[in-house]
């Protein structure tokens, strides 16, 4: 049973939305960053990059509290103002590509995180846990929603749609051509609906967000210590989030590039992929896989199909059938020696919004020595992993919607 509760957001005015809401820090290059840090002075970027304004880069605790200065000061400016009624927001993202995603912003329980009620399917570490987790407690509110996902359901579908058919409190485009609307949900009845349909749900899941989900649970755990007359109904056993109906999602292939053969020859290389994949030269075809245990290669020119030879491979867990685990087990740990995925230099990722020329671009100008495209994970795929209590490897989903920062922000 999912606890899934109404809050009282802190949002921009409406005649300040657009230009407050940003994308996530470290999607910005260098010059976009300070156009927009020196043009806009409404932007979030200026609440979480508060050196900026010295002209200094500020790290560690002094960088948290300068976070909560600047956020105080958008407040008491009235840049941001907290609704007086709890309430679910219903935020819909119609994006450059002509995707629309439709879901709910809300507060998810801490707890239904702890006990797997709401279930993960990447690792996270530790460390990133526990500085997150104090950042959040300096700070004192968390303006990026995890995004989870959950079993289509009918009555929630009805009541988006529903709350769609009036005026939006916002509606702006960004220039990154990403149009968003958002309307508050507080009639009573239609919001117990919403917390009764949730509550009859077994399971969510984390699309993205796994280490704000596990930050938040540590954060949880801290504030509930330090609480003598802790009820359980803090709002620091909550964390924002965005649901979103598991048809409604949208997820990538991440494609991987590597620098080096690990010291073999073409040939050689070939000849040990051989003895795993059915191996076809394309030439200078553009193949993608469209397969499940297909993969593409593109290395020396061309493009190579690669057909996972099954007679040779057992599947004994979900993560076992998974492609990017195949890819990993099969050729780069055994045969080009990359062990540690998330940390080893020689390996970089590239989102399957970005096509295969792009990697067929970069192993022609030399940056890699080969490139490897794969079929996007499944929906399916994915919640087998998490039910089985499993990880995937680092960067097997790049998974949209992406929201934007300061829309909505989740104060505790």
């Amino acid at each position: 049973m999912a606890k899934i509760i109404p809050f009282k957001a802190v949002r921009p005015t409406r005649d300040k939305v657009s230009l407050v809401a940003s994308r996530s820090y470290q999607s910005y290059t260098q010059d976009e960053l300070e156009a927009r840090l020196d043009y806009n002075p409404f932007s979030f970027l200026h609440i979480i990059n508060p050196g900026y304004k010295y002209h200094q880069d500020i790290t560690g605790k002094e960088r948290y509290t300068l976070v909560r200065n600047r956020y105080m000061e958008f407040r008491e400016d009235h840049i941001f103002k907290q609704d007086k009624i709890s309430a679910y927001y219903i935020y819909k993202i119609v994006n450059r590509d002509g995707f629309s995603f439709s879901g709910i912003v809300a507060a998810a329980s801490a707890e239904d995180y702890k006990n797997d009620v709401i279930k993960k399917h990447e690792d996270t570490i530790e460390f990133r846990e526990r500085v997150f987790k104090d950042y959040l407690k300096t700070v004192g509110f968390n303006a990026e929603p995890v995004l989870l996902t959950y079993p289509d359901n009918k009555v929630i579908g009805l009541i988006i749609e529903k709350i769609q058919q009036e005026r939006a409190e916002f509606e702006f485009t960004t220039t990154y051509r990403d149009t968003h609307y958002l309307w508050k949900l507080e009639d009573p009845e239609l919001v117990k609906s919403i917390q009764d349909e949730f509550e009859g749900m077994e399971t969510l899941y984390i699309a993205d967000g796994h280490h704000r989900s596990a930050s938040s649970c540590l954060l949880a755990e801290d504030l509930k210590s330090e609480n003598n007359n802790h009820t359980g109904k803090e709002a620091y056993n909550f964390f924002m989030s965005y649901l979103i109906p598991e048809s409604n999602l949208k997820i990538f292939e991440f494609n991987r590039l590597i620098k080096d053969l690990n010291g073999l020859s073409k040939e050689a290389f070939l000849i040990k992929l051989d003895t795993v994949f059915r191996i076809e030269n394309r030439g200078s075809e553009l193949y993608k896989p469209t397969q499940k245990h297909h993969f593409s290669m593109y290395l020396d020119g061309d493009f190579y199909s690669l057909y996972l030879r099954k007679s040779n491979h057992s599947f004994n867990t979900a993560l076992d059938a998974l492609d990017t685990q195949i890819l990993y087990k099969t050729v780069l740990e055994p045969i080009l020696g990359i062990d540690d995925l998330r940390n080893n230099t020689r390996i970089e990722y590239s989102h399957g919004k970005n096509d295969l020329v792009s990697i067929k671009d970069k192993v022609d100008d030399g940056l890699f020595a080969v490139g490897f495209g794969l079929v996007p994970i499944t929906i399916e795929e994915m919640k087998a992993i998490a039910d089985e209590g499993l990880t995937m490897p680092p960067k097997s989903t790049f998974i949209e919607p992406k929201l934007r920062s300061g829309v909505t922000i989740y104060e505790f």
